[in-house]
This record gives structure tokens, sequence and C-alpha cells, in this order.
């Protein structure tokens, strides 16, 4: 958990399945799920289960291991739900977007052109 010990962050909870989700797919550590704003035909929000890391920077120098098996997972959607092509969008800082201080990535495919967000 971040911030508080004692409040879970919206993606625990829904790793905990205390927040329905629409979820895609889940490893022991990664949990992948439709966004529920989506911002392209395919937006799947792909994060750890535990929020110890609220940034992908602190991810990337806090557990690199976990980190790749997030961008795996995010691979693996993208193939699933569309042509294996997608971008992987980390908004890390309130400046760059980021609302939610629980790292995770937004899975975008399918008709990108247009395609932005925050969160």
């Amino acid at each position: 958990m971040t911030e508080s010990a004692a409040e879970p962050t919206l993606f625990e909870r829904i790793a905990a399945r205390e927040i329905p989700a629409q979820i895609v797919a889940e490893t022991d550590r990664v949990i992948a799920f439709h966004d529920i704003a989506p911002k392209a035909p395919v937006h799947v929000v792909v994060t750890p289960k535990q929020g110890h890391y609220r940034d992908v920077v602190e991810l990337a120098e806090g557990d690199p291991e976990l980190l790749a098996e997030l961008v795996a997972v995010a691979r693996g959607i993208a193939a699933d739900l569309s042509d294996g092509d997608f971008r992987l969008i980390f908004n890390t800082g309130g400046g760059a977007g980021q609302t939610i201080f629980h790292v995770h990535a937004h899975v975008l495919a399918g008709g990108l052109e247009e395609a932005s967000l925050a969160g």
C-alpha cells in the first residue's frame, strides 16, 4: 500500500476484488483490466497488485523484474486483444497526468491516431 497502511489504493482494491473490474489478465503479482474511460478501442490498465511503488521510476529502481513482468503482460494483452501493436504509457507525476499514485501502465491498441489520456 502506498500513502497509508490503513488505506489501500484503488488498484489494490480491484486486485482484492473489492471493486469490480473487467479483468483481462492476471499473474501472481500483476493484474490487468479494461479502463473505465477508454481512450482507444483497446485500453487496458496493467498494474502490480501491491501498491509499493508510486510510479514507473520507483518500480524500475526497486523491482526491475516486476517491471519486466508488467511489460510482458502488456505485450500479451496486445497480442490477444489486437494485432500485437500497442502503446504502453506510464504517467509519472501529477504534472504528467498521473492521478492514481500506484504505478500502472495503459495499454492502448487499435485506432490510436487520436488517443491521449490521463490517469
